[in-house]
């Protein structure tokens, strides 16, 4: 695009933007139904410049614009882009992605802070959510799924910053994270026995290691004839079998009011029959309510939880138990713990961009005060050129059920 093609298209797009005026903010008006409207305003627009374009750049235009206003503008290319799995908006001319693990900064910019607010507010209120000076951050998705989040000034000190996290088209299935490396087809049987036979299991990992992406896969694991509730901050589950509930928490209103926590989902899910109940992921107070319907017959239920190392995942359950405002014993909340966990599968990102399964650690029980665990299966990393789970030879106490031997 040459400097004069983009003092045009910015000066077509202000005007646009003062023309259509409200409209472009009222989540009534869905964008089929804006764009015609947006179509028509930009013809006369064309025509009252006395512009002389030929019919592709005409057609190039009015996509470029109809993007800008009804869109995402820049970011729609990136989010076509089936290499991408990650777009981060540092500033309204800074805009990197992930693709395969790395980073890269991308020519992709927005003609000004107020163009980029005008995206996240369109994102936003699309799922009757905002923000604003008062409300400064907010997490959203996409139509199709892709996780946002938004922060604006004043706490984004240097302009709006927006993180999207990709919704798969084609959710990943067990043989592509084979195929990519992420674990092996022996360990992909063990973790659909251990599924199959109703163990609960945690995914453990940090950010950006693929915790959702392994729950999806395990999740599929679990028999057609089944119940499931799967319960999220943000829908981004694909489970495929046939009976599937899925909840989503809801943030207050403009009032402060109507809030649905996590915690409150799950608390509602054992009163409908579940015979699994999935929770995207644990970060609060859910945490004992979790751990409670895992000891009351709810086996084979599955979840995340953000930590460095299996030991890790247990201090974080019990910090989050304390959330609770429960004024429970140390003792008692690791009883729970241990009760109702049986295994932990750790996922782990490599500084290669490569993310895998690191380990593979069963919950024994409690010893004293100490929760016990048991490394099954761990990274080999004796090669650099290869990473395999091997086992490290220790029997699991669930071998006979699953039938399996390391």
């Amino acid at each position: 695009m040459t400097a004069t093609d983009a003092v045009l298209k910015a000066r077509l797009h202000e005007e646009l933007i003062e023309r259509l005026g409200a409209r472009l903010g009222d989540a009534e008006v869905s964008a089929e139904q804006l764009g015609p409207l947006v179509g028509r305003e930009l013809e006369q627009l064309i025509a009252m410049a006395g512009l002389s374009l030929d019919t592709d750049e005409r057609r190039r235009l009015t996509v470029e614009l109809m993007d800008d206003v009804v869109g995402l503008g820049p970011l729609e290319s990136l989010l076509a882009d089936r290499s991408v799995d990650e777009i981060m908006v540092n500033g309204f001319d800074e805009v990197y992605v992930e693709r395969r693990g790395r980073l890269e900064h991308t020519g992709v910019t927005f003609t000004s802070e107020a163009h980029l607010r005008r995206v996240i507010d369109r994102i936003v209120a699309r799922v009757g959510r905002r923000v604003d000076e008062s409300s400064p951050m907010v997490d959203a998705r996409l139509p199709d799924g892709s996780r946002v989040n938004a922060i604006v000034p004043p706490l984004a000190v240097d302009g709006a910053a927006l993180t999207i996290r990709k919704f798969a088209v084609d959710p990943f299935q067990v043989d592509d994270l084979i195929t990519m490396g992420a674990f092996t087809a022996e360990v992909a049987e063990l973790l659909r026995a251990v599924v199959a036979e109703g163990l609960n299991i945690v995914v453990t990992g940090g950010t950006g290691t693929g915790k959702t992406t392994l729950l999806n896969v395990i999740s599929g694991f679990i028999p057609d004839g089944e119940r499931i509730v799967t319960i999220e901050d943000a829908v981004e589950l694909q489970l495929r079998q046939p009976h599937v509930v899925r909840l989503e928490s809801r943030p207050p209103n403009l009032e402060g009011s109507g809030q649905v926590t996590v915690r409150d989902l799950v608390r509602n899910a054992l009163r409908m029959r579940p015979d699994r109940i999935i929770v995207g992921e644990v970060r609060g107070a859910e945490a004992l309510d979790m751990l409670q319907a895992m000891n009351t017959g709810h086996d084979g239920s599955i979840s995340t939880v953000h930590c460095n190392s299996p030991r890790d995942a247990l201090s974080r359950l019990e910090t989050m138990v304390l959330m609770a405002g429960l004024d429970l014993p140390s003792r008692a909340i690791r009883d729970q713990i241990s009760s109702a966990l049986d295994l932990i599968v750790h996922v782990q990102r490599f500084r290669d961009g490569h993310r895998g399964i690191s380990h593979i650690t069963e919950v024994l029980g409690l010893e004293g005060d100490v929760i016990t665990t048991s490394d099954i299966m761990v990274l080999d990393r004796s090669r650099p050129d290869e990473r395999r789970l091997v086992p490290t030879g220790v029997p699991a106490s669930f071998s006979a059920r699953v039938g399996w031997r390391p």
